[in-house]
């Protein structure tokens, strides 16, 4: 028997040190590092083997035109936001990785493509809750799959027994923080449990075939629990946003091998599951029955998707020392650059007023497309004058106040004109060579901060 080995791990970034030290040199936590057990004794490693397997022939390095490579076709799961995000489907033998906050929909979700992907054998496993719980969820959606199977179990290796008696066409985690493998002497959920059980999921997924999505817990600062190369072994990395309390919920791409990491799905969160919404820029879009001041609508594209989104704004003299400046769904410091441009070559007096910056409907963005919309809305609510609600701008600002152009303006106004806008407001950098008589929208092309306030205010 080989002799027990142990290192020590940090909880936060998963850096790994032979003795314990108070500070990490990675992350620069304090306290994080925790003793655990990396080798017990000596065994192959990995509890998933493949049929016939039991010797493997030495790879040897091939010249790249004498590789062989023939395109899978993805799985289409009815889910148009889920497919969106995935790059137009699952790929087979893909290792999906899905974050979120407690109750924001990732079970949820999860089992929604499991009853909803007939005649494929899924297999889903549960190591939070009982399948009593999973049928309670699965009855209130109202939906059923003959070939979706229900495991509650943690360990990695009872896991795979019933993999190879099922051979499903589909696996899912819930979560990966609740397995542990008996090849690793640790607490679930620690760096070396999740580093090992992700290790063995990808084995398996790469030697079969099957897709496997796993679900993950977040840290208090919303990023992914576990050691930080829980997400480099992943092929795909899907963070679920949204507050819980609202009904709208976000998915978002932030790492993809087979596709964009642009991409974003909207689903509205029901008692009888998750609906997918077919066109967002409606429900970004307040209804509201009188004009009011502060208030502009900003085109910008996420991935392949335009979407117009309304941007709030705030601004009130500081009466309280200095004066505050706040954000909500926006770059807090590209809010103050934007704020140094107008003060500078706009000539308005910013300095002792309070600003408050809001995008609607819980988005996160970061197009610099919406620089003229926050613009156009802190002027509005400094001069107390309403920007027409038929009116909507994309553009991007310079340090010089001049208007640059912008990325795929024409599925921007595009989607104005299919809303039902009247103007639009871009560079006049960004319309060389396109066709404006196509578009019953008007476009007006500004090229500094002074054209846009003459044409609204």
């Amino acid at each position: 028997m080989a002799k027990v080995k142990t290192a020590f791990f940090c909880q936060n970034c998963g850096a790994q040190s032979a003795k314990w030290v108070g500070k990490c040199s990675a992350c620069g936590e304090w306290n994080t590092y925790v003793e655990e057990v990396i080798q017990k004794e000596e065994q192959s490693k990995g509890s998933w083997k493949a049929p016939g397997s039991t010797v493997k022939k030495a790879n040897s390095p091939k010249k790249i035109q004498e590789v062989n490579y023939a395109e899978q076709p993805r799985w289409v799961t009815g889910d148009t936001e889920l497919d969106r995000v995935l790059g137009g489907g699952i790929v087979p033998g893909s290792l999906v990785l899905i974050g979120g906050e407690p109750g924001i929909g990732k079970s949820t979700l999860m089992l929604q493509i499991a009853l909803t992907l007939a005649p494929k054998s899924i297999l889903y496993v549960s190591g939070e809750e009982s399948e009593s719980q999973i049928k309670m969820r699965a009855d209130r959606m109202e939906l059923t799959n003959p070939n979706c199977y229900v495991l509650s179990e943690t360990n990695t290796q009872q896991i795979f027994q019933q993999v190879e008696i099922l051979k499903p066409d589909f696996l899912i985690i819930d979560s990966i923080q609740t397995l542990h493998s008996q090849y690793v002497e640790s607490a679930a959920g620690s760096v070396s449990q999740v580093r090992e059980c992700t290790a063995e999921l990808m084995k398996f997924a790469k030697e079969t075939g099957t897709p496997v999505f796993l679900i993950g817990h977040i840290t208090k600062d919303g990023s992914i629990a576990g050691p930080k190369v829980l997400e480099h072994m992943v092929d795909t990395v899907l963070q679920f946003e949204g507050d819980r309390h609202l009904t709208y919920r976000i998915l978002r791409t932030s790492k993809n091998r087979f596709g964009s990491t642009h991409e974003l799905g909207i689903y509205e969160m029901r008692a009888e599951g998750l609906r997918t919404v077919l066109n967002p820029s409606e429900i970004l879009l307040t209804q509201r029955e009188e004009v009011l001041n502060g208030v502009a609508i900003g085109a910008m594209m996420e991935g392949n998707r335009p979407l117009l989104i309304e941007i709030q704004s705030l601004v009130s003299p500081a009466t309280y020392g200095t004066p505050q400046r706040s954000s909500t769904g926006h770059d807090a410091k590209r809010l103050n650059m934007l704020l140094a441009v107008l003060e500078k070559r706009g000539g308005m007096r910013l300095g002792q007023q309070d600003v408050f910056l809001n995008v609607a409907g819980g988005m996160k963005v970061a197009d610099p497309a919406l620089d003229l919309a926050v613009c156009a809305s802190l002027i509005s609510s400094y001069e107390d004058t309403p920007v027409s609600p038929e009116l909507c701008l994309a553009g991007e600002i310079g340090l010089g106040g001049e208007v640059r152009a912008v990325s795929r303006i024409e599925n921007r106004i595009a989607e104005a004109e299919k809303l039902g806008f009247k103007k639009i407001i871009v560079s006049k950098y960004a319309i060389k060579g396109i066709d404006l008589k196509k578009y019953t929208i008007q476009v007006i092309a500004v090229s500094k901060l002074e054209e846009m306030y003459q044409r609204i205010f």
